[in-house]
């Protein structure tokens, strides 16, 4: 099955809502300007990428504007006046943006990235790197003094499959990330129920150094670090758990798991873990279940050896995908693609429990994180 039948869904994929300091309009004080990756592919998305406001003193959200003409940006990233977007299709792209002292960004240029869906960047010594969903690729582009991208120097073909005949037929990266000491780069492969560790050379190669294995079935779709760089917790799409694993100079190995879903759950619909995020102080985990429809919350424990599920809150839509903390890590934003909306959460801070303050209206939200 390909990534863009999934479920039949409104959008699929994973996208990046990226922000910048501005100035609020009635000179009130300091709000975020933000960037939104959605679908303008399917009825009812977007068409492009999302222009918005963010307020860290409220949690509030308000989408603004768009920037036309960049297809399926349902992933993004920024790096102080740069912009790069997925052009989640099936001859996959990458496009590169800048933004002027508006904020509001121009299209540099786009390169192809030689393969299917492409639904997760990072930039990493030089370099964007970007995950092939639907074709288990990676590919690296180096990024240019303009902001702008340069042509491939590499496309890593991933290989195997998994037990699942209709999820796992072939290798799906779903996830691209350096890891804390900037010296590797994990890739996540939701088809082989694997997590490959690279490393970058100074041409834009990679060499595969490590990989770990999961257990069958499982799906990891992403995974995030504890701030001690010493573990990391890795969702898995099908079968409704997170892993904890230890990790040490490239090698991550995976330890216990546990269920995202309260004990008695019901099973129908499927749920589908998107997105993990750690608390800056590396006490709290959370998730998002898709299906479940809510938020879990996981103390961490033994340094982070261990996560105890603490609560699953009800999300305030469907079938949220990504979600992140903002800077202070007093609010938590999650994106719900089925639902239209992007719901703010509360956090208090001394027990990792979520309160929902806030709802804001916008095309096939998939993701959503802030910079500022």
């Amino acid at each position: 099955m390909g990534r863009r039948r999934f479920l039949g869904a409104v959008g699929v994929g994973a996208g990046l809502l990226m922000t910048e300091g501005v100035a609020s309009a009635d000179g009130g004080g300091a709000v975020v300007r933000a960037y939104l990756g959605t679908y303008t592919s399917w009825p009812g998305g977007g068409e492009g990428i999302g222009v918005g406001e963010y307020d860290p003193a409220t949690g509030a959200l308000r989408v603004t504007g768009v920037v036309a003409g960049v297809p399926n940006p349902s992933f993004v990233i920024a790096e102080g006046r740069r912009l790069y977007a997925v052009n989640e299709e099936a001859d996959g792209g990458v496009t590169a943006l800048t933004t002027g002292r508006d904020g509001v960004p121009e299209v540099v240029n786009r390169e192809s990235t030689g393969g299917a869906d492409p639904c997760h960047l990072a930039l990493h010594r030089g370099y964007l790197l970007s995950a092939n969903y639907s074709s288990g690729s990676v590919a690296v582009h180096p990024v240019r003094p303009d902001g702008g991208l340069g042509g491939r120097t590499d496309l890593v073909e991933l290989t195997g499959s998994g037990p699942d005949p209709e999820r796992q037929e072939g290798p799906h990266a779903h996830q691209v990330l350096p890891d804390p000491s900037g010296r590797f780069v994990l890739v996540v492969d939701l088809g082989t129920d694997s997590v490959h560790t690279y490393e970058l050379d100074d041409r834009g190669r990679l060499t595969r150094t490590a990989t770990a294995r999961l257990h069958p079935g499982a799906g990891p779709r992403h995974l995030a670090f504890h701030p001690s760089g010493r573990f990391a917790y890795i969702a898995n799409e099908l079968d409704s758990t997170v892993v904890v694993a230890s990790y040490e100079r490239g090698v991550l190995k995976p330890g216990p798991k546990l269920s995202t879903l309260p004990e008695g759950a019901p099973t129908t619909p499927r749920n589908y873990p998107a997105e993990v995020v750690v608390s800056a102080d590396g006490r709290f985990a959370y998730l998002s279940n898709r299906g479940h429809d809510s938020v879990a919350v996981f103390a961490v424990e033994r340094q982070g050896a261990a996560l105890r599920l603490v609560e699953a809150v009800p999300v305030g839509g469907a079938f949220p995908r990504h979600i992140t903390l903002d800077r202070a890590g007093r609010f938590l934003l999650a994106a719900n693609q089925n639902s239209g909306n992007v719901t703010t959460f509360a956090v208090d801070r001394a027990t990792g429990r979520l309160r929902q303050v806030g709802s804001a209206e916008a095309p096939i939200p998939v993701c959503v994180a802030l910079k500022g």
